[in-house]
């Protein structure tokens, strides 16, 4: 895999990577000695998220794949990813509108698919994983790691599942959460719970038997395992909103650096502040911008919210549309990276 990089191992783990095991840790610890967080406090993360790296690490796009191909961007490159979010997202946001039963469950795969397309790219890039050597390999992966956020809570907390379902459903039509209801039946869940522990078990064994190094299969393997334990115990809403912040968008923005070049040069001199100032510069105008859209879309729903958790359903919404162009740009530049060959 061609990835530029003159960033020493140890800045990349303390970086991209230790934070997230760490707010991981923090996290399952007081679930593990039988305190419980209320609930109310449990939305905290995600609503951070939407001015702490969730919201802010798409906000890069517009100059992600021009520095990803060793171009600087231009008004050509800019615009583009602009109409790619207005065709794309804009289509999605309509799907919202006419059928909100399966924009939730496309917001569902998509997200399975980009947050296990993020994992695969760290273990590649930031961890020099080189047990995933087929493409086989690399699709296992993803709907692994994909998995851990999208579908495990659904197995271990499945009533807080189908309350979120609800809530983003029904801010555009209540009665249509009846049509995802299916996913909630015992006998679907467990059919999901066998398959994905399959999946696991195989797509670990195989990158065993394929490793080189022992190294990056065992963080690839304590990652894994230790997520599945990390989501089956903490409440959804908590668990996903510290690895929506923690996690995937903190590995994110760390690729983003390390395609910047002026951030990477901060990195390979050990000031990470540095770095994240830089990103932070140009990620504030369009975050900024998500920010009044996300406002404007409060007027636009047949139903608005009106308390904290149909607030944060409004705001998975919003998400749920701009990470399907998203999705787009990080394939462009899983492409350009040779990430899946």
């Amino acid at each position: 895999m061609s990835h530029r990089t003159i960033v020493e191992p140890s800045v990349r783990y303390r970086v991209a990577l230790a934070p997230g095991w760490i707010a991981s840790l923090a996290v399952v610890a007081p679930f593990l000695a039988g305190v419980s967080i209320p609930p109310a406090l449990q939305y905290a993360p995600l609503v951070v998220s939407a001015v702490l790296l969730g919201l802010p690490h798409g906000a890069v796009d517009h100059l992600a794949v021009a520095r990803t191909r060793g171009e600087h961007p231009d008004w050509r490159a800019i615009v583009r990813v602009f109409a790619l979010y207005g065709v794309v997202g804009g289509a999605y946001a309509v799907t919202w509108f006419l059928a909100p039963a399966a924009a939730f469950v496309l917001f569902i795969a998509v997200t399975w698919f980009h947050w296990g397309q993020g994992d695969l790219y760290a273990l590649r890039a930031l961890a020099d994983a080189d047990h995933l050597q087929s493409l086989p390999q690399r699709i296992g992966t993803v709907l692994v790691r994909g998995g851990l956020p999208m579908l495990v809570p659904l197995l271990a907390f499945p009533e807080w599942y189908r309350r979120v379902a609800t809530d983003l459903v029904s801010l555009f039509a209540p009665d249509a959460a009846a049509a995802i209801g299916w996913a909630f039946q015992t006998d679907v869940r467990t059919a999901l719970a066998i398959a994905y522990g399959v999946l696991v078990v195989a797509t670990l064994t195989v990158g065993f038997v394929r490793a080189d190094a022992r190294r990056p299969w065992l963080l690839d393997a304590g990652e894994t395992l230790g997520l599945l334990a990390y989501f089956a115990l903490v409440p959804p809403v908590l668990a996903i909103g510290v690895y929506f912040c923690l996690w995937h968008s903190l590995r994110h923005v760390a690729r983003l650096l390390l395609v910047d070049d002026d951030a990477t040069a901060a990195l390979a001199n050990r000031d990470p502040a540095a770095a994240l100032a830089r990103f932070a510069r140009d990620a504030a105008p369009l975050t900024a911008a998500s920010l009044a859209l996300l406002g404007g879309l409060y007027f636009l729903v047949p139903n608005p919210p009106g308390s904290v958790p149909e607030w944060v359903a409004l705001y998975l919404v919003f998400i749920a549309v701009v990470t399907l162009p998203h999705v787009v740009v990080v394939s462009i530049m899983d492409r350009e990276q040779g990430v899946w060959v």
